[in-house]
């Protein structure tokens, strides 16, 4: 794909799976964003350390908005996770950090505690996949994860995401201590041996 300014890069509205929608921010989703947060704290503080700057719904719309601004503008593709039967956010996703020039995205997710267990994460994982080497043209696909969470791990081991190692004391803890990480990533050729990537 010829290098273009990120701006002019076209991106589909929503992502539509058998139980989710993923789609961009709008502001109609605060007070779902907000519901989700805050009925999910413990759940989510063990590893998010954004949790504790949503004090109140308006933390909820700011995000929104700046979501949206960051989306028209391809600096951040955040994305809300709905539920398909019930139009109900439910988590958030996106492929955070964009490299254009190099064509690099990282996933990261996260999903109410009530709707855990649910398949929500792995489809999600698998449709914002699918947009970053199909349409994106995607060098390079990856997942950060703290070694300690062990549900989102198995996630990316699912879904054939390789292990390429543990950065050691790197990622930012929720009560500011430094943690580990495990990086994992899936490359086009990886990509299109998996089973899932042609259903």
């Amino acid at each position: 794909m010829a290098e273009v300014q990120p701006i002019l890069i076209d991106l589909p509205e929503e992502l539509v799976g058998e139980r989710v929608i993923v789609r961009p921010w709008a502001e109609a989703d605060s007070d779902d964003l907000w519901d989700a947060i805050d009925n999910s704290r413990e759940h989510l503080e063990a590893w998010m350390p954004w949790v504790d700057r949503y004090h109140n719904p308006d933390d909820a719309l700011e995000y929104t908005r700046r979501s949206r601004a960051r989306w028209l503008l391809r600096e951040d593709l955040s994305m809300a996770i709905v539920e398909k039967s019930t139009g109900q956010v439910v988590g958030g996703s996106g492929m955070h950090r964009p490299d254009w020039k190099f064509r690099l995205f990282e996933i990261g997710y996260w999903i109410r505690q009530d709707r855990q267990g649910r398949g929500y994460v792995s489809e999600t994982v698998q449709l914002l996949t699918r947009l970053a080497f199909d349409q994106l043209d995607a060098n390079r696909v990856e997942l950060r994860i703290d070694t300690r969470n062990i549900r989102s791990l198995r996630v990316a081991e699912r879904l054939g995401f390789v292990l390429e190692g543990t950065l050691r004391r790197k990622l930012p803890a929720p009560d500011g201590t430094p943690a580990d990480m495990h990086v994992l990533a899936l490359l086009p050729e990886e990509y299109r041996l998996l089973p899932w990537a042609t259903e």
